[in-house]
């Protein structure tokens, strides 16, 4: 079976070495690694020549301007194997990576699952990163391998079901691994999940950073057409607390009832994080505990302020379209 990993990049100088060796030292290698770049205006495309002089099994490939669906269809289609595994720019991998996500398509003898879920963790270097990692990203034990939709940070698939759905969607420059997840459960593929397949990809460093790619991930539900009842969910959510504060003044259980559900809406992030703490500074602790509230918060008015403005485009454009021209060539 042959396998090709795939990756865009944009402006990864700084982490894309660290990728490429975390795929040069699999215990299962892959046959070829094929990444295209979006454009970079840094040295991501030197770092990565720098590979292909030392003999990587690197191709690299140009499409400036091109979004993420548009670079992985893009690096599929100049790929040779039989299977694909997509990984993104800024995550390094477990060791046995590859092979975990191999093993249940190689089980069946060809027969049997289509796509294999990996998982991904965090990677924090800050207080910040440790908090924001434990109040977004589920815990293993949380995790329903029959529900479970892949992130295209860490998945493998077959190349007849990538062609089978039509790719990546195009028009969808966010949240495209969902959309391109659920096109293929609705074609009938099989799914497994392989845990030890692990991803570390750092959180945003900011709260800035954090709140634009949440808007820009709600954005994409609302282009995409996905998820309206959570959203709807959110709403409802924020426009009755206020309202349940003000009716506290006349009704004092109120307030409790309010309280209660602020614990249980910390409650997971608070539960993921306590565990990381151990052993780091005293200083950090305190911080991470701080900034779980404030995620949660930031989190929430960017999911409020993306997922209209989707709405809105989708209401002018139409669903976005499967596919775009996009110029590709040789890097």
């Amino acid at each position: 079976m042959r396998v090709s990993v795939i990756a865009t990049v944009l402006n990864e100088e700084a982490s894309v070495g660290e990728l490429v060796e975390s795929l040069l030292s699999q215990t299962r290698r892959p046959d070829e690694i094929v990444v295209v770049d979006g454009g970079s205006a840094d040295r991501t495309l030197e770092v990565l020549r720098g590979y292909v002089r030392n003999g990587a099994p690197l191709r690299l490939l140009a499409a400036p301007g091109a979004n993420i669906s548009q670079g992985r269809n893009a690096a599929i289609k100049a790929a040779t194997g039989d299977v694909i595994a997509s990984v993104d720019a800024g995550v390094r991998l477990a060791p046995t990576w590859l092979a975990d996500l191999l093993r249940p398509l190689e089980a069946h003898g060809g027969d049997g699952v289509d796509v294999v879920g990996g998982f991904f963790v965090s990677d924090p270097r800050s207080a910040f990163e440790l908090a924001l990692g434990a109040t977004t990203l589920p815990a293993l034990s949380e995790v329903d391998p029959a529900r479970f939709l892949p992130s295209s940070r860490s998945v493998a698939f077959r190349r007849a079901a990538w062609e089978q759905v039509g790719g990546y969607p195009e028009g969808l420059d966010y949240c495209e691994d969902v959309a391109f997840d659920l096109a293929l459960r609705r074609a009938g593929c099989r799914f497994a999940f392989a845990p030890g397949a692990v991803a570390y990809f750092r959180p945003r460093p900011s709260l800035r950073a954090f709140f634009w790619q949440y808007y820009r991930y709600a954005r994409g539900d609302g282009k995409a057409g996905l998820w309206p009842r959570r959203h709807l969910v959110r709403y409802a959510a924020y426009t009755l607390g206020p309202l349940a504060f003000l009716a506290g003044f006349w009704y004092k259980r109120t307030w409790l009832a309010l309280a209660l559900a602020g614990v249980a809406y910390l409650y997971r992030p608070y539960r993921h994080l306590w565990p990381a703490l151990p052993g780091r500074r005293r200083s950090d602790q305190m911080a991470a505990l701080l900034w779980v509230p404030a995620i949660r918060l930031v989190g929430d008015l960017a999911k409020m302020t993306g997922y209209p403005a989707g709405v809105l485009w989708r209401a002018r454009h139409g669903a976005p379209p499967q596919s775009r021209p996009v110029h590709v060539e040789r890097a």
